[in-house]
């Protein structure tokens, strides 16, 4: 090789050290920050799940079903009122045995008083109005909204009323690596959300919890 040739293979090789080591740690480097940027979204979501269950949960005591349409949900959240009850023993007069044996007879009965109402709105969400974008997703692609579905499946011949809301981790991940996200729809692990997707509640069958682990936050 040719003495003047040799400082120019020295830096072509200093060069190609410094790339492969570039490409060495953004191996590692750039997973470690695709799952601290997506464990930041999946948390904002699934504080938005549970705002969507806590005012499905309500519907549900109220009107007996889930309801499929948002804004049908937040005109609900809205308006609508817990009756708050009290349960009491007492004692009345049994009339038939009374009749049958000729001496007063009395029976046990449980009475169900009315106290007073509490709005939905003021149970769940205070002075806050969070409710009234709750349909929005908060991070990923703008603009997007959580899917919901309501409805009811057959069990021992009873109609229950189900419900699910959902959001792709395409939306959520949308400008990450992409296969690094499509790693990520692929997990099953019992630490992560496995799936392509966050959802609370279930359309297959009787659920209302969370696909996220418990490092999340409560997914009941």
């Amino acid at each position: 090789m040719p003495q003047k040739l040799k400082p120019v293979l020295t830096i072509a090789l200093w060069i190609l050290i410094g790339y492969l080591g570039y490409l060495t740690y953004m191996s590692v480097y750039e997973p470690i920050k695709f799952n601290k940027l997506k464990n930041k979204r999946y948390v904002q979501v699934i504080e938005s799940l549970k705002d969507i269950r806590d005012s499905q949960l309500a519907h549900r005591q109220v009107t007996g079903k889930f309801e499929g349409d948002f804004n049908k949900l937040i005109k609900f959240i809205d308006t609508a009122e817990y009756t708050i009850t009290q349960r009491r023993d007492s004692t009345v007069l049994d009339e038939e045995k009374t009749k049958l044996y000729g001496v007063d007879s009395y029976k046990e009965i449980v009475v169900i008083d009315t106290l007073g109402f509490v709005p939905v709105k003021d149970s769940l969400f205070k002075s806050s109005n969070r409710y009234k974008t709750m349909m929005n997703v908060p991070v990923g692609k703008e603009g997007e909204k959580f899917k919901m579905e309501s409805g009811y499946i057959e069990q021992n011949n009873i109609n229950i009323p189900v419900f699910k809301a959902s959001v792709k981790k395409d939306v959520l991940l949308y400008d990450q690596n992409k296969d690094l996200v499509v790693q990520e729809k692929q997990v099953i692990s019992v630490d992560g959300v496995n799936g392509d997707e966050l959802r609370v509640g279930s359309m297959d069958e009787v659920n209302t919890t969370g696909n996220w682990p418990k490092t999340y936050g409560a997914n009941e």
